[in-house]
């Protein structure tokens, strides 16, 4: 087969109605599409076009990447970047994905890419995606399945990609400083959005290795119980408990959220879980949650969001992301977030976004990973350290391009008086 390069180069242009942005490098030698300096998309084996083939779309790439059939030379932001326009935005302009059944360009793009890949079966999907799951959506067994997929992978891996802070979720950058910094001033802000006073007790939901616990009994003296469904992040967490001294302030427990009964808590801080609760599910998690709190408790509310959709009937969840990283995860847009909270009874007080602070953690953690790559593979697997650099490096892309946001939702019990007891002005919080 002589130069497959320019031959899928000419496939993709058709397909796209534009060349392609990217150099591509095929497994004959041969390249094809702009000179310079820019990323080349690799393309190693005629493998990952039998799995675009036997499955058009997002999944059959996310397999070829994730079983090393694909890769990206230099830049990978960049690269996705420069896909971006021609796939994410154009297909949500244009209402939906390409229609692999209806669309005559799909249908012959499928005829020439089984043309080049040769008429063998489809290739095995990698062993890190997930297939089988067991029960109803968002039962409290199937989201046990979920959080272990996503969670138990290894604290040591986790380590090297989140650094000394170990925390999971969007940081706060004020003044520059390190990603340390960053999470260090977004729990502080959490805490003071919160109100924490010497003694108060709080729920934190989906605490992960325990740091938002820590920072709230260490700086605030609070009282804290953290809830996690991973056993790995329990077992860290406690053990990072116990060598601070902090046995008599901080209880973490493998928990649901919808089995907290020793309520009621001063404060809650669910801090990027929301994520996993999912919509049949959320105005339950809402219920639940306003039910632990006191009357005049605060709940801070940090979740990602997606945009809205023009049929919200219509929502589909990221095929890459369901079967490989956040298995069963929804995103819901802000707006509807904070409904749902009012409809459980909350008074939503404040909203701060904070999409560009996660798109500038997410490039850290790319980094960290990047910096550490051979480790990371020995900790998990190549295919798992492939995974997670084409997550966070999307998922910053898609934070930048303003397709996702994050949201800190703070929301109040107000009592019956209607004092709320939160600052008369907005972000003064202390």
């Amino acid at each position: 087969m002589s130069d497959a390069a320019s031959r899928l180069a000419a496939l993709a242009e058709d397909l796209l109605g534009v060349p392609l942005p990217l150099r591509v490098r095929a497994w004959d030698g041969s390249e094809a599409g702009p000179p310079g300096e820019g990323p080349v998309l690799i393309v190693r084996h005629r493998r990952a076009l039998r799995r675009m083939v036997w499955k058009p779309g997002e999944l059959g790439l996310a397999r070829a990447w994730v079983a090393g059939d694909l890769d990206v030379e230099g830049d990978l932001f960049r690269a996705l970047g420069l896909m971006a326009g021609l796939v994410w935005e154009r297909d949500a302009d244009q209402g939906g994905a390409l229609d692999a059944v209806r669309d005559p360009r799909v249908r012959a793009a499928a005829r020439e890419l089984l043309r080049l890949a040769g008429p063998w079966l489809p290739p095995r999907p990698p062993a890190e995606e997930v297939r089988r799951r067991r029960g109803p959506l968002h039962t409290k067994g199937r989201d046990r399945q979920a959080i272990s997929h996503h969670y138990d992978v290894g604290n040591d891996f986790y380590e090297l990609v989140l650094g000394p802070s170990m925390v999971y979720s969007c940081a706060y950058w004020t003044d520059g400083g390190t990603l340390e910094d960053a999470q260090h001033d977004k729990l502080e802000l959490i805490c003071r959005k919160l109100g924490l006073r010497e003694g108060d007790r709080l729920l934190d939901v989906g605490c992960g290795w325990g740091s938002m616990a820590l920072h709230a009994a260490r700086h605030h003296g609070a009282g804290v119980v953290g809830i996690t469904l991973s056993a790995e992040q329990a077992a860290y967490a406690r053990k990072r408990v116990a060598d601070e001294g902090l046995t008599d302030r901080v209880e973490i427990r493998v928990q649901d959220y919808r089995d907290v009964r020793d309520g009621p808590y001063d404060a809650i801080s669910s801090i990027g879980m929301a994520e996993h609760v999912g919509a049949v599910q959320y105005r339950q998690y809402a219920d639940d949650l306003y039910a632990l709190l006191k009357p005049g408790g605060r709940l801070l509310n940090h979740q990602i969001a997606r945009r809205p959709e023009r049929d919200e009937e219509a929502y589909r969840v990221d095929p890459f992301i369901d079967a490989y990283v956040f298995p069963d995860g929804e995103l819901a847009p802000v707006g509807r977030t904070a409904a749902i909270l009012e409809e459980a009874g909350f008074e939503v007080r404040d909203v701060e976004a904070l999409r560009e602070h996660y798109a500038l953690t997410l490039r850290r953690w790319v980094a960290n990973l990047e910096d550490h790559w051979d480790e990371a593979v020995r900790l998990t697997s190549a295919a798992r350290a492939r995974v997670w650099r084409l997550y966070m490096a999307a998922s910053a892309v898609s934070f930048e391009r303003n397709r996702i946001g994050v949201n800190q939702i703070l929301a109040v019990r107000t009592p019956e008086s209607g004092t709320a007891g939160v600052p008369l002005r907005t972000r003064v919080w202390g």
